[in-house]
């Protein structure tokens, strides 16, 4: 099966792409070649930035493949311009989309693939619902063919998945644990929440991956585990080795202090969210997660110590904590 990544170097998207390569998948990656590390040995690179449609027309040449998958398409234009440059050229198109799409607030505890699309807190979670509703529009009227991949908030050996913690330099948490500051929960901590392991999301996406009885359909892939908030920072902090100080602040006054937070609290982390897996394990029976996040944050924490290169702090995002947490005891 040969197969083109858009990216491939993501948290999520490079575990499956180590996955593809030990199942002898031709993988070619289409991308800027600037994480040359997170490239497994055995793919082929295709250099050109996807947002030059005609130089990547021109780095495509003629391939034709089996799936294209494109793990970086935000917003509508992103899939137009890829409808123009596989439409033709592939058996299957896979879209990665956010399960952040889903209702908020939802109306029913159990999230599932048919829960409405409707996000009025976050542009992102509103650009992926206009690239879904495009991509349909090219299946239906062009035969495009495509599937729909929703993940929910996805961890690997490069990301400490708290709600609030730098996105950019991940060990910021653990360094502000280490120091002894406190750390914010958002709301009471007992919301829950799943969190789910890319080498797990991989083997599920793989499977998806040329099973063309899944064109037209969207699937969510994630975790059966779910976790209170109070406890995935516990884990975190006991990864780490630390007895960390959590002090809770409701969301609503959290992005009333920092507004540009209200998208990924309010769209998203500060509603529990639990996911009915049952179609992935349909469209892929021997599908099951089992990286406990008690055990996957903990190979994380190794790995950061292993590479100390990563461990960065984020000043501003320190600064940001440290000014909620002053406007919160001055109330």
């Amino acid at each position: 099966m040969k197969v083109l990544f858009i990216g491939g170097t993501g948290v999520i998207s490079e575990a499956v792409s180590k996955l593809a390569i030990t199942r002898n998948i031709e993988l070619y990656m289409l991308n800027r070649g600037t994480k040359q590390e997170f490239i497994p040995p055995g793919t082929k690179l295709i250099q050109a930035d996807i947002r030059n449609l005609e130089a990547t027309k021109k780095a495509l040449a003629d391939h034709q493949f089996d799936v294209v998958v494109d793990w970086i398409a935000y917003e509508p234009q992103h899939i137009e311009n890829d409808f123009q440059l596989f439409n033709g050229r592939t058996k299957q198109f896979i879209f990665i989309s956010s399960a952040s799409a889903y209702q908020k607030p939802a109306t029913h505890y159990l999230i599932t693939e048919s829960t409405p699309l409707a996000n009025p807190y976050w542009q992102y979670s509103r650009d992926k619902i206009a690239c879904e509703e495009l991509l349909l529009k090219y299946y239906r009227e062009s035969g495009f063919p495509i599937t729909i991949v929703r993940p929910s908030l996805t961890y690997g050996l490069t990301m400490i998945p708290a709600a609030l913690n730098s996105w950019q330099y991940p060990w910021t948490i653990i360094e502000r644990m280490r120091q002894g500051k406190p750390v914010i929960i958002h709301g009471d901590g007992t919301s829950l929440w799943t969190i789910t392991h890319n080498t797990d999301f991989a083997k599920a996406f793989v499977g998806l991956m040329g099973n063309f009885s899944a064109i037209g359909h969207a699937f969510h892939i994630t975790s059966d585990e779910a976790l209170t908030w109070d406890q995935i920072y516990q884990y975190i902090a006991e990864a780490a080795g630390i007895e960390a100080k959590f002090i809770h602040i409701s969301s609503d006054f959290i992005c009333s202090v920092v507004p540009e937070l209200k998208g990924s609290l309010l769209g998203d982390k500060s509603h529990s969210a639990i996911f009915d897996n049952t179609k992935i394990k349909r469209f892929v029976p021997d599908y099951v997660a089992t990286v406990r996040f008690s055990d996957g944050i903990r190979e994380t924490i190794n790995w950061f110590e292993a590479h100390p290169e990563y461990c960065k702090v984020d000043d501003e995002w320190n600064q940001m904590l440290d000014l909620i947490l002053a406007k919160y005891n001055h109330q």
